[in-house]
């Protein structure tokens, strides 16, 4: 994800999470911390022709990440593109020598669990309205050795 992705990834980001959704200067930040020698974070975009289709974030601090978004635009829901981005995420973190990636998801987003659940995370906890302002709770979730859970996946632009 460059600068110039963030109008773009804002107009996805609204429309899937209407509530709580990034702002601007949040991406920035995000994206401030991506590059040069001290980068702990990576973001990426999905393309589909030229429209961005969905996003991943993840930072990473010492021995474990965290994926900080994942999203999708709803027509493409099912097509896989969401375990792509994750597993972009997850080869990061492997990148970043993390022995475990951690993540908060709307307990509400069963979708989202299944797919996580695929990857290998668990739930290992409940986050008491994480989610403001609707006070939705966050399942956490945990994996362990990220780069078992990615081999022989592939990103493809």
């Amino acid at each position: 994800m460059r600068w110039w992705d963030i109008d773009p990834v804002l107009e996805l980001e609204r429309d899937l999470f209407p509530d709580d959704a990034w702002s601007r200067g949040m991406f920035w930040s995000e994206l401030a911390h991506a590059r040069g020698p001290e980068a702990n974070r990576r973001y990426v975009v999905a393309e589909a022709g030229s429209r961005i289709v969905g996003y991943a974030g993840l930072v990473s601090s010492g021995e474990q990440a965290d994926v900080q978004t994942i999203a999708v635009a709803r027509d493409l829901w099912g097509t896989g593109l969401g375990a792509r981005l994750l597993a972009e995420l997850l080869r990061a973190a492997t990148a970043f020598e993390c022995a475990e990636v951690m993540l908060e998801c709307r307990v509400d987003n069963v979708r989202a669990q299944k797919l996580y659940e695929r990857f290998g995370f668990e739930p290992i906890g409940v986050r008491r309205g994480y989610y403001q302002p609707g006070n939705v709770d966050a399942l956490v979730m945990r994996l362990t050795a990220p780069e078992n859970s990615v081999q022989g996946t592939e990103i493809h632009g």
